[in-house]
This record gives C-alpha cells, sequence and structure tokens, in this order.
C-alpha cells in the first residue's frame, strides 16, 4: 500500500529536525521571497529541501507576525492571514477542489507557521504561451480549468485573486491536465454564486492576456457552465463580464 504523500513530508520534516514550531520558526535560510511588511507585522516565504537518505521533498515555509486579516468572527484584531489560508486550503480539500498539500501549521500568539509541499512540475497558468500548444492540449486544459473553476463557485467560493499567476498546471504523462489553485488568503464563502463568479472570471479573463482568443474565451464558458452553445442567461453573465473587464481597462 502507497504511504500518503503528506505523511511522508512529515516525516521528513521530523527527520531534519523541523517537526515542532521553534525549529521552523528560528531555521535560518535565504528568503525565497522577500518579505512584506505591514502595520507593524511582516510575512516571508522560504524555500527549503527535506531530504534523507532514501527521500527527498521540496516544502515552501510561510512565516509571519502580526500580519492579519479581519474576518466577520474577528473584525477588529484578526486573524493571522496564513491561519485564514490555511482553513481555505482545508474547505477546498474537502470540497475536493485541487490546491496545496498542507504540511504543517501552527500559531503562537500573532506568529503563524503554514508549511505546503511544492508544486514539482508544475508551472503558473500565467508563464504559459497558449500558442506553444496543440489545438486538443490547447482545449483539454480550457476544459480543465473551466471544470475546476466551476466547482469552486458551486462550492459557493470566491477565490477573490483569481490571477492566471495563482493557477498551477502540468500536463501529465497520461496526456491530462492538472489544476491547483493556490493564494487562498482572500477566498471567501459568499451565498450569492453569482458574485463570486462575476468577480472571479472577470479577474481571471482581463489578466489572461492577448493569446488567448475570444474563441478560447467563449469555448473556456461553454464548458464552464457545461453548455454546447452559450444559452441566453450564460451570454448576458458574460456580456457583464466583459463590461467591467472594458471599464477596468479604461
Amino acid at each position: 500500500m502507497t504511504e500518503n504523500p503528506r505523511n511522508k513530508s512529515r516525516k521528513l520534516l521530523s527527520k531534519n529536525n523541523l517537526d515542532d514550531f521553534d525549529s521552523l520558526w528560528s531555521l535560518k535560510t535565504e528568503w525565497f521571497e522577500a518579505p512584506n511588511e505591514r502595520r507593524g507585522g511582516w510575512s516571508g516565504v522560504v524555500k527549503y529541501e527535506l531530504e534523507d537518505e532514501q527521500d527527498r521533498q521540496v516544502v515552501f515555509i510561510k512565516r509571519q507576525e502580526n500580519h492579519i486579516t479581519r474576518t466577520w468572527r474577528h473584525p477588529f484584531r484578526g486573524i493571522p492571514t496564513f491561519q485564514k489560508e490555511y482553513r481555505n486550503i482545508q474547505r477546498l480539500i474537502n470540497k475536493q477542489i485541487p490546491t496545496l498539500e498542507p504540511i504543517y501549521f501552527g500559531l503562537n500568539k500573532m506568529r503563524s507557521i503554514l508549511v505546503t509541499r511544492s508544486l514539482e512540475k508544475y508551472d503558473s497558468l500565467e508563464s504559459l504561451d497558449p500558442n506553444t500548444l496543440e489545438p486538443k492540449q490547447r482545449r483539454r486544459l480550457l476544459k480543465k480549468l473551466a471544470k475546476v473553476i466551476s466547482v469552486l463557485h458551486t462550492h459557493h467560493y470566491q477565490h477573490n485573486c483569481l490571477y492566471p499567476k495563482h493557477i498551477f498546471i502540468k500536463f501529465s504523462k497520461k496526456g491530462r491536465w492538472k489544476v491547483r489553485l493556490i493564494d487562498l488568503e482572500k477566498m471567501k464563502w459568499t451565498p450569492l454564486k453569482r458574485q463570486a463568479m462575476v468577480r472571479d472570471l472577470q479577474t481571471l479573463h482581463r489578466h489572461s492576456g492577448p493569446n488567448w482568443t475570444l474563441r478560447d474565451r467563449v469555448y473556456f464558458m461553454q464548458q464552464y457552465f457545461n453548455e454546447p452553445a452559450l444559452s441566453a442567461r450564460s451570454r448576458r453573465i458574460w456580456k457583464i463580464i466583459a463590461r467591467k473587464m472594458q471599464k477596468k481597462a479604461s
């Protein structure tokens, strides 16, 4: 029986003496992303390789102090941003929506640490030039993207930062696309599915770049709504998204 990858990564944390809050907090290494400082707090990321005699695993260790976000349950003091991100990762995992794989999360007053497995062999959608894909590959990718995002919205989750750089993709050896949604710090549940849909799709379409054609975008919407041709209702939503994109651009 194959061991759960998350369990393997946790064992590697232990073997590298990084399985508790203090050891992860005091780890000395170069920043992968320079710390983001705001309102007296900071947040930073390091990339680190765990290894032993049999295995290796690259992880991202995210650490922050006094870096908070306010929620409806904590409107004044707020909670650490990574605490919210960890909760959102768990929510998507529970709904079988592909995202990051958390290995460790810890809180110590207003300090927090989140460790996730690196998405090996994945690239951001932003880095992809669709013109390098064969037509069949291109359509399969659009279909996969549409289905993942549609499921997200079916559960009333609004990503809030659905930029191409926050969607990671990989073409598998079996000829299938894999998609993962990342950067969930601002994701929220909303009772209004339409609000989530319009906000996220407007962001995605606006930032997707000129190499994705109008035909690509219409096909994406057809797959999102699971319609061979866009219905009158779907066309109305597409017009709302297009109108919002034009206003942002002007």
